[in-house]
């Protein structure tokens, strides 16, 4: 089979994995029972090539991960269920409608947006007394105040219990994919020994997205007003998402070249809070996912997927 790309996403009890033309998520149920929900899906490329593009396809990539990714939460919340939790909850199905998942996407993006792009700018609007009106350097402490808020954001919610198990299913989505790039077959014990930390996770996508915002919000004029200086800034997240993705990709395909480790090694470290070490239960699930995509996928290629 020629060699694909696999990326993932830790869920709740779970691990969902995603290849070329599939989706596979494994989810853990209380009674222990491994459930997976599967399904082929073709790229966006073949129907609209345009997406191709560099730059084009990271904003497309961001836009498509957000979508699978919540789709596999409501899946995962679901199955990790209790029935007496179900009931408590009143819950009666593991499928939301489209204007729920579109609510749900909407709020999402919306905090996003608030916290780390419309609250940083904000804030150094209020420090321009002090720092001054120059262009660089309004821009440069909105870069270093959204970087703080980004950080503290992740420390805050990794001391969280319930998400410091998902970071655990993060670290084994991680060791599965390693094991799978190396060739290695896909067992508890080979997974194992692996790093739970992967040049090609969302995480330093994250905190690229969050540098490369410094250099592109540079762009928009200082006498702007608020409203505009704002607005602009969500105009210009499908190109910073473009250029984080490209970043990225090419980081992950130099990983071995001494500058390049040393370029990555922020995110990497980031990594240390948003995933944990796995117990073998865990790697268990990563990999029945990491087959059951495979599976589906039936070895098609493509380079465009993100861990």
């Amino acid at each position: 089979m020629e060699k694909i790309h696999v990326g993932g996403q830790a869920v709740i009890e779970g691990v969902m994995m995603r290849a070329p033309r599939s989706v596979a998520v494994a989810v853990r149920r209380p009674d222990g029972e491994i459930v997976v929900k599967k399904e082929l899906m073709a790229p966006l490329s073949e129907r609209f090539p345009i997406v191709k593009l560099p730059i084009l396809r990271g904003a497309v990539a961001l836009f498509t991960s957000l979508v699978i990714g919540i789709k596999a939460l409501n899946f995962s919340a679901n199955e990790a269920m209790t029935e007496e939790e179900k009931e408590k909850e009143g819950v009666t199905s593991g499928e939301v409608s489209s204007w729920a998942m579109a609510g749900t996407m909407a709020a999402a993006f919306g905090f996003g947006i608030c916290l780390f792009f419309l609250f940083p700018l904000y804030l150094t609007k209020l420090l321009v007394p002090i720092i001054g009106d120059n262009n660089i350097v309004f821009n440069l402490v909105d870069g270093v105040i959204r970087v703080i808020v980004f950080l503290v954001y992740i420390w805050a919610i990794s001391r969280m219990k319930d998400i410091q198990r998902v970071f655990q299913y993060h670290g084994a989505e991680h060791k599965s994919i390693f094991a799978f790039e190396a060739g290695e077959e896909l067992t508890v014990e080979n997974v194992r020994k692996y790093s739970r930390l992967h040049p090609r996770c969302g995480t330093s996508f994250l905190l690229i997205v969050m540098l490369v915002s410094i250099a592109v919000f540079s762009l928009i004029p200082k006498l702007w007003p608020f409203y505009l200086k704002a607005g602009s800034r969500v105009v210009f997240l499908p190109l910073i998402a473009g250029i984080s993705y490209e970043f990225l990709k090419w980081s992950a395909m130099n990983d071995t070249h001494p500058l390049v480790k040393m370029v990555i090694a922020p995110g990497l470290g980031l990594q240390r809070l948003t995933t944990r070490e796995p117990d073998d239960g865990q790697l268990e699930v990563a990999i029945r996912s990491m087959n059951e995509a495979l599976e589906v996928n039936a070895g098609y290629a493509d380079d465009r997927i993100v861990v």
